[in-house]
């Protein structure tokens, strides 16, 4: 599962655009603020790698650097989002003066005066049709937290297992799609462990969390401010307009709210205990088997005949760590009779033209589903007031990100099927605008779709894709 910010209003006029790389807002400074801050991780981070056991007790100074704080608000910038429970959105603040509300922030870092707002609760569908909370900080909370990953990642990071894929730098999930399919077809799995977790990151016990983070961080303003963030209450409005405020980290001490932006490092080194327990104590586990972890989604590659036994292990050990099996969701899936999915993929043996079985992937049926709802959410009757031209323009960066990511395995029918789909969903929502019945084949062919709407086709794409096995 991959974490998403909720939009808020338009990106605003030129006069508050995104502050540029080489401009620092404040203070004064021979290189740009990125190279000021790149240079910084890679000194955290070789001290780091150099010293599996070294501490760092002082780091709060860095969050306060000026640079820091420059390049904390131009990533917040560049991701968007929506307002928090202050209203405050970038253009406000732009509009304010960015480099004053800069000083005033590192003034309240300098002298330890800085309070976090409560979360903004809100509710994201879910592709089963539930729905997943997403806590929404303030972007002066948002900037703050971003400074304090900028400075610590390169630390914790430098710890996590090499078989954890979710939120790291240089890493991405069509990784883990590929050293799965490694696993199974050049090793020895043929019983997978298709684990899932009940609400992974609300769950993470405070305190085992916090004995992760100072066994490297001991800087005690880093480790308070964190300790803020976990337990900050949360607000969620209602459709009358009424504020609902809760405290349940604080009074549970479990949790790391998703929609912060500290939070998948959080996930990532909680989660790091169980690959560590789960390769300790005996040499039999870390020969028979293998780990892949995405942020919450988990899987245990198993040699056959290991299967039961890792199953009984994984839930044993979560158990331990305070983390909650969905049992219902969770399955040993022996191959090659068997598939599984793991990050918008299907994973098993496929067959070939003239029956030929292989090892391979193929993009699931539930990531399929998802972008045909999302295609007919965007050309719904509810958009009939909105210009012609911008159903294409929201619909084209969809349709390229998501070909971006699935171009792996035979992907030509479902890139031809999934323009089908699009066509056919613009070309009725074409007619619906005009209070017209039919298809509108005749109305609006295909030149007119391509060529002058702009809407692009998944298949003319450029593709760099690797053979049909993964």
């Amino acid at each position: 599962m991959i974490l998403s910010n909720v939009r808020g209003a338009k990106a605003p006029c030129c006069s508050t655009s995104v502050p540029s790389r080489k401009s620092p807002g404040i203070g004064i400074s021979l290189t740009t603020p990125l190279e000021s801050v790149q240079n910084l991780q890679k000194t955290l981070q070789a001290k780091a790698k150099s010293n599996a056991t070294a501490k760092f007790h002082s780091l709060w100074d860095k969050v306060c650097r000026p640079d820091v704080l420059v390049e904390a608000y131009r990533r917040c910038r560049l991701n968007r989002g929506a307002p928090g429970t202050d209203g405050a959105s970038f253009a406000t603040i732009e509009q304010q003066g960015l480099g004053q509300w800069l000083r005033r922030l590192k003034q309240e870092l300098s002298t330890k005066q800085y309070q976090c707002s409560p979360l903004l609760r809100v509710w994201i569908p879910k592709a089963n049709g539930g729905q997943r909370p997403l806590s929404i900080p303030t972007i002066k909370d948002r900037v703050v937290q971003t400074a304090v990953l900028l400075v610590i990642n390169p630390v914790l990071d430098t710890d996590l297992s090499p078989r954890q894929y979710g939120f790291r730098s240089h890493i991405d999930a069509k990784m883990a799609i590929r050293r799965v399919y490694f696993s199974i077809s050049e090793r020895f799995a043929r019983e997978v462990v298709d684990a899932d977790l009940s609400d992974y990151f609300s769950t993470i016990p405070h305190g085992q969390l916090m004995k992760c983070i100072a066994r490297r961080i001991t800087d005690g303003s880093v480790l308070g401010i964190i300790r803020q963030w976990l337990r900050a209450p949360v607000v969620e409005r209602t459709r009358q307009g009424v504020e609902i405020r809760t405290t349940v980290a604080r009074n549970t001490h479990r949790g790391t709210a998703q929609g912060s932006p500290i939070s998948p490092l959080l996930g990532n080194l909680y989660f790091r205990r169980f690959i560590l327990a789960w390769n300790s104590g005996t040499p039999f586990w870390e020969k028979n088997s293998e780990i892949v972890n995405y942020a919450d989604d988990l899987v245990i590659l198993c040699k056959r005949g290991t299967g039961e036994q890792a199953m009984t292990r994984m839930k044993r050990l979560m158990e331990r760590l305070g983390l909650i099996v969905n049992e219902s969701k969770t399955r040993l899936v022996v191959l090659p009779e068997g598939n599984f999915d793991f990050l918008g993929y299907t994973i098993g043996r496929f067959y070939g033209k003239g029956g030929r079985p292989y090892w391979g992937t193929a993009i699931s049926r539930k990531a399929i589903k998802r972008l045909k709802q999302e295609i007919h959410a965007q050309t719904t009757s509810r958009w009939n007031c909105t210009p012609i031209a911008e159903r294409a323009e929201r619909l084209n960066p969809l349709l390229r990100g998501w070909a971006s990511y699935f171009n792996q395995g035979p992907v030509l029918q479902i890139y031809r099927d999934i323009d089908i789909y699009t066509a056919r969903r613009v070309r009725i929502w074409l007619q619906r605008r005009k209070g017209q019945r039919g298809t509108g084949y005749r109305q609006y062919p295909d030149q007119y779709l391509y060529e002058q709407l702009g809407l692009i086709r998944l298949l003319d794409l450029p593709r760099n894709r690797p053979n049909a096995k993964v």
